[in-house]
Order: structure tokens, then sequence, then C-alpha cells
């Protein structure tokens, strides 16, 4: 293990992961609009959510879902295309895991960008998919059964996937590094969402917080609000049963 080419993969992907395509895209596709954190006003109250972010979630709210969605798609394959170089190039090393590290480093704290970026979901499944694509699809499909089905929030069912990573990885390899890769991006991710957490948890001292509300700003959000609908219509077909 060459721990030379371990830098050199985290700094290369965390250049690379830096590129934060919320600035990007919507220079492209609307030139004359001008990126502005957006603020959500709490039902019947006259508090606002901040959002500090620079992820698919604040550029879907301010563009539209479909530069959320491109936003969305570009987050996760800055991550994936330089993980699945460093898997061709070294099959049997772990360079892609200090690969994926750096990608979504870089995406949470771009140095373009005075290092504020996205939350880091995005990030964290471009560099599963490119590392475990069954882990992946497998951790978020578990993940939002937990969230949707038995626990009943849909922020578990958000972050669920993220710890159900810890399990799998371990049994699935046995490796200490895949360990420690699970563990790094679960503290990355908590890390960087610091901010929206304490801004939440304020809020919902004084009121209800609707998280389904919450999650409708972002693609991914959304697209597991339709899976909620579903895992509700499928139990509710059981019931009939």
């Amino acid at each position: 293990m060459d721990w030379q080419l371990h830098m050199v993969a985290f700094i290369l992907c965390y250049l690379i992961g830096s590129v934060t395509f919320t600035r990007v895209i919507p220079k492209v596709l609307r030139p004359n609009e001008q990126f502005v954190s957006p603020e959500v006003t709490v039902e019947g109250t006259d508090l606002t959510y901040k959002v500090g972010s620079y992820g698919a979630a604040a550029a879907s709210m301010q563009f539209g879902p479909k530069v959320g969605l491109l936003v969305s798609l570009g987050d996760i394959l800055k991550v994936t295309i330089p993980v699945l170089v460093f898997r061709w190039m070294y099959p049997q090393d772990t360079y892609l895991l200090s690969a994926a590290v750096g990608g979504m480093t870089g995406h949470i704290w771009p140095i373009y960008f005075k290092f504020k970026g996205g939350r880091g979901i995005s990030a964290y499944y471009g560099g599963l998919f490119a590392i475990d694509p069954i882990g992946a699809v497998v951790t978020m499909s578990a993940g939002m059964f937990l969230g949707f089905a038995v626990i009943k929030d849909f922020f578990a069912a958000y972050l669920a996937g993220l710890w159900l990573l810890l399990p799998w990885i371990w049994f699935m390899t046995f490796r200490w590094e895949y360990v420690l890769y699970a563990v790094i991006v679960n503290i990355l991710v908590i890390v960087a969402m610091i901010p929206d957490l304490t801004q939440y948890m304020k809020i919902k001292k004084e009121v209800h917080v609707d998280s389904k509300m919450v999650l409708e700003t972002t693609p991914m959000g959304r697209g597991m609000i339709k899976m909620s609908k579903w895992f509700e219509n499928a139990g509710k077909k059981k019931d009939k049963k």
C-alpha cells in the first residue's frame, strides 16, 4: 500500500469534488439569475429556515426541480467517475476509498468557493456506487424501508442508508479500510449537517416541523416521498387482503 498514492487520490478527487454544480449549471442555464441562499418560511409562523448549503436542494428551491436534478447528477458523477478510474487502475488496492472520501470532502468544503459547499449526500452515493453498487442500492433501499415503514420518519429514511453502510460493509468485506471509509463518510455528513440540524432543533422547539415539507425541496427527497407513498399503498393493499 502506497500512502503517497492515497494522498494523490484524495487531493486529486478533492479538487474535482470542489467543482460545485450548484454554481456552475445555473450560470449556464440561467445566466441572468444570481444564486442566493434560499429561505423557507415555516408554515403558520414567522420563522424562517435558511438553506446555507450549495447543493441540489438549494438549486432546486431557487431554479426549479429540473435544474436541481441536473445539479444532483453532476454532484454524483463528479465522484463516481474518478473513483471508477482508480478502481480500474488499481483493482487490488484501496485507493478508490481515498478518492471517494476526497471527492466527498471537496463537495462539502470546496476550495474554489471559500469552503462553502453541499451537505455531501449526493457525493457520498456517487462514491459508493463506484465502490459497491449493490451495497449502495441495498443500504439506500433498506434505509428507506427502515425510515418509512418502521421508524416512520422522513429524516431517518434520508440518513438511514448511511448508517446501514457500517454493518453492510463490515459483513461484506471484513476489511478495516472499508469500515474506516464507512465511519469517515458518516462523520463527514454529520459535521456538514450541523448548521441544518441546529436550525431544525431550534425551530422544532417552538413549532411542529413537517420533515416531509423539507424533503420536498430536494430531488432525492421528492423521490423518497414517492417511495413512502408506495410503501403506504402497499401496506393498505396488504391490510385489505
